[in-house]
């Protein structure tokens, strides 16, 4: 039994190296962003020639009938694509994963004011709709969150697992086919967006789904910490990391104004926890997991 696990890990760690490799590739980045610069200007023509009347789009008619809705979808891209970046960088650290957790929802954040802009239709003092405090929430909270993540990467201290070399090979290995298996839900998600939106014109942005995905993989790393390392310290800062992906799964259903409260109170529950952690971390005798 050992022997085919070892072969799975084997196996997952090399097809996991190879894909995360490709998508670091500096050539692939750089093809992606002309990739969303061409999906932005075919956006706004679209947008253009449905408001002359010049083209009919079907059920999508409507979105594209808003010339900021090109904003939308370079945005939306951008963030399916940092939910795939966060999926490579899950068993480099798990401090890091959660940052940037943080750092997706900020631009979820960024992204909302922009789709509240777009339901702008009078910039008057005298009549500011809801929209402009919506859309000023939704800076401020982006903000927020960019700001307190500078200083909690700042401040990450990390320490590495004291174990013999063999089980700390295993323990990134274990991380790694977690992460494969993370990419294969992502995959499937997002196919299953896509299916939704042909057949309805509605895009179900399942970015909640996801993290609720995340939630459980979290779960699943602070158990296999146990099998490493039985300090509270470690074990505490681990299952912190899963409340504050909880907090942030609760900012992506909740209403304006209770979102960016929850968000931002998140954020600095991580940072707290991180200058917490760091303090104590000083006077450990025994360094063990990041």
């Amino acid at each position: 039994m050992k022997k085919i696990t070892q072969k799975l890990l084997t196996f997952s760690e090399l097809a996991f190296n190879g894909l995360r490799d490709y998508w670091e590739n500096h050539q692939v980045n750089k093809s992606i962003s002309s990739g969303l610069a061409f999906i932005f200007v075919i956006g706004l023509g679209l947008s253009f020639l449905t408001s002359q009347d010049w083209i009919y789009l079907g059920q999508f008619e409507l979105y594209f009938q808003n010339p900021f809705f090109a904003i939308e979808i370079v945005f939306t891209l951008l963030l399916i694509l940092e939910l795939l970046s966060l999926v490579f960088i899950l068993p480099k650290s798990v401090a890091h994963a959660v940052g940037k957790q943080f750092e997706l929802l900020s631009l979820i954040f960024i992204r909302s004011g922009f789709k509240e802009f777009g339901h702008l239709h009078n910039l008057t003092w005298k009549a500011i709709p809801d929209e402009l405090y919506h859309m000023m929430a939704y800076a401020l909270a982006a903000l927020s969150i960019f700001v307190i993540m500078g200083f909690n990467y700042k401040m990450q201290m990390h320490s590495s697992l004291k174990i013999n070399e063999s089980d700390q090979k295993e323990f990134f290995q274990t991380k790694k086919a977690l992460a494969l298996l993370l990419l294969i839900a992502f995959v499937i998600i997002g196919l299953n967006d896509v299916i939704f939106l042909l057949q309805t014109g509605e895009y179900l942005h399942s970015f909640g789904r996801f993290y609720s995905v995340l939630i459980f993989s979290d779960i699943i790393i602070v158990l296999i910490a146990l099998h490493y390392t039985l300090s509270y310290y470690r074990i505490f800062r681990y299952s912190a990391f899963v409340l504050a992906t909880i907090f942030i799964r609760l900012a992506l259903t909740t209403e304006i104004y209770f979102n960016v409260i929850i968000g931002v109170s998140a954020a600095l529950f991580v940072l707290l926890l991180s200058a917490s952690y760091n303090y104590f971390l000083k006077s450990l005798p025994d360094p063990e997991l990041d």
